[in-house]
């Protein structure tokens, strides 16, 4: 009796132990639901609704605008610096939305994560997607804008912008597990992210011009800055979008296609580890919430 009641020798596994971004692609349907719930909760009761994804972007490019562009003279020394600022900002945003959401996602959701086995990664994937959809109005209001300040489609754009939003959203989706992992287990790690966020954003070319580092900076902080992979991938989504209806005389930062594939391979590491403790420590999960 005890022997037809005793599972097959390798059927058993720890609850919450089998995951990884393979169970993740196998569990499509629930990470579409979780999509949708989650961008139903946002929205719930909201009479825009998913058009607020376009009214946060306009309303945020205007504040950096008026003050930064005009009040503080910006828009003088930077040749349509409109979309020199969004072209940066949206990408900004993508980062900063996904690692504020991925932290949280985990513990946001701890009654499934107690109750129902389910791929623990799906929740920070599904921060990811979601910040995906908002990022989208985003790079249609910058195409729009770029187009009228003379922007045309190339190869060579194409190609910079992409790279620059796979350094994004690699590096993001990596911080994200790691900060979705530790998070469980040390909550003090929320105000730590918000804090970087702020940080985030003075950090990369969006709101200055890079040369303005090279100037004001030591050399060493400066060399510090340009291995920032942001810099990186906002500096070639800028070469994407803002550079192609300029003059063409703007300088960017040195080699910066080789420091992109660095930027790159940091991005990828960052998964690699990222995913790497998410996965050694999902197990407690349920126990620590």
């Amino acid at each position: 009796m005890t022997t037809l009641l005793t599972p097959p020798a390798g059927r058993m596994r720890p609850p919450g132990g089998e995951g990884g971004l393979r169970q993740v692609l196998r569990h499509r349907y629930l990470l579409k639901l979780l999509v949708r719930r989650e961008l139903r909760s946002r929205y719930k009761g909201s009479v825009l609704g998913l058009g607020w994804s376009y009214v946060r972007p306009g309303v945020h490019f205007a504040v950096y605008f008026f003050v930064v562009g005009l009040f503080l003279g910006m828009d003088r020394q930077v040749e349509h610096f409109p979309i020199f600022l969004f072209s940066g900002m949206v990408l900004v945003n993508l980062l900063t939305e996904t690692l504020h959401a991925a932290t949280r996602s985990v513990t946001g959701n701890a009654p499934l994560v107690r109750k129902v086995f389910l791929p623990r990664e799906l929740f920070p994937t599904a921060s990811l997607l979601v910040s995906l959809v908002h990022f989208v109005p985003g790079v249609l209001i910058l195409s729009a804008g770029a187009v009228a300040y003379g922007w045309r489609p190339s190869f060579g754009a194409l190609g910079a912008g992409l790279l620059g939003l796979a350094i994004v959203v690699l590096l993001g989706y990596g911080l994200g597990l790691l900060c979705a992992a530790v998070n469980v287990f040390f909550r003090d790690l929320e105000q730590a992210v918000d804090v970087s966020i702020m940080v985030v954003t003075w950090s990369v070319p969006m709101i200055y011009p890079w040369t303005h580092v090279r100037e004001h900076a030591p050399g060493w902080l400066f060399e510090v800055y340009l291995a920032n992979p942001l810099v990186s991938a906002v500096s070639l989504f800028q070469r994407a979008f803002w550079y192609p209806g300029t003059g063409g005389t703007f300088e960017f930062p040195p080699h910066l296609y080789a420091r992109s594939a660095v930027a790159l391979a940091v991005s990828v590491v960052a998964l690699v580890v990222g995913r790497a403790v998410f996965a050694r420590t999902q197990q407690r999960f349920g126990q620590e919430l």
